[in-house]
């Protein structure tokens, strides 16, 4: 009978993780490259070399260039893990939303970094052509239709109309449509009929009334094609109304196609059509 001897088990150690890894090329590549990352992270956002140390502000007018650098220096100081000035972090989206809506004097904001450690700010202020007023406050209005300042007097004309609610900077008060309506009358007004006009009221969304210098009226329709309006209003003050006699005018009505009614202060209305003119 044969015997069959087998061979003695033996336990096996285990390898220690540790051991392998330290063993491993790859493991030792991934240190390196994350001890490069690091130390370039590092560098970029905490070292001296990238803090932003200069602030230029340009194109600012009223907007005072000592409030914008506190408004900036707020939103440049970040804190990751330390506090930092770190050019690469500034938000640039963020800080032009905000700025907009801090400075209503601004249309606009562009930022950029100039490396190593200067931000350029452009600002870009808002331009007034004319006064909103409500009651007795008046804002500055740009060619948006946008209020920005409040302003006690420095405009030619004033527009008005019966909006309840209080405004606020910044706001759009008036559609671009209906600026741009009130400027060409202004424009025609001032350069081709000779008349000043003191004072634009919006009674609705179809019609504006012009109260000009001389304290009578002009009445629009917005719906309707107002370079006629303006022509028909040049030949009625040309051919039908002495210059004498202005002083007198109540009104001119512009807003019934070839059918141009005024009145004088005191007498009845009177009309003309715009084919005998």
């Amino acid at each position: 009978m044969v015997r069959r001897f087998r061979k003695p088990y033996r336990i096996r150690k285990k390898k220690s993780v540790f051991k392998i890894l330290f063993k491993s090329r790859l493991f030792w590549l991934i240190i390196l490259v994350l001890l490069i990352f690091g130390s370039a992270f590092y560098f970029l956002i905490f070292s001296t070399t990238f803090q932003i140390k200069k602030i230029q502000i340009l194109g600012n007018q009223r907007i005072q260039t000592q409030d914008i650098n506190n408004f900036l220096n707020q939103k440049i100081n970040q804190k990751l893990f330390f506090q930092t000035k770190s050019v690469f972090l500034v938000n640039i989206k963020k800080i032009k939303n905000s700025f907009l809506e801090t400075f209503p004097q601004a249309e606009g904001i562009k930022v950029k970094r100039k490396l190593p450690s200067i931000l350029v700010v452009q600002v870009q202020e808002r331009s007034g052509v004319g006064a909103w007023c409500r009651g007795e406050d008046c804002y500055s209005i740009d060619r948006r239709g946008v209020i920005f300042e409040k302003v006690n007097e420095g405009y030619s004309f004033v527009i008005r109309f019966g909006n309840e609610k209080e405004p606020f900077l910044g706001e759009q008060i008036l559609k671009e449509n209906q600026m741009e309506d009130i400027l060409k009358i202004q424009e025609n007004l001032t350069t081709k009929i000779k008349l000043t006009n003191k004072e634009f009221v919006l009674v609705n969304a179809d019609r504006i009334n012009v109260k000009t210098s001389e304290d009578w009226e002009i009445y629009f329709n917005l719906r309707e094609n107002l370079d006629w309006q303006l022509t028909k209003l040049k030949l009625t003050l040309e051919k039908e109304i002495p210059l004498e006699r202005r002083g007198s005018l109540e009104y001119i009505d512009l807003r019934f196609g070839n059918f141009v009614p005024f009145k004088y202060r005191g007498a009845q209305p009177q009309g003309i059509n715009q084919n005998s003119i």
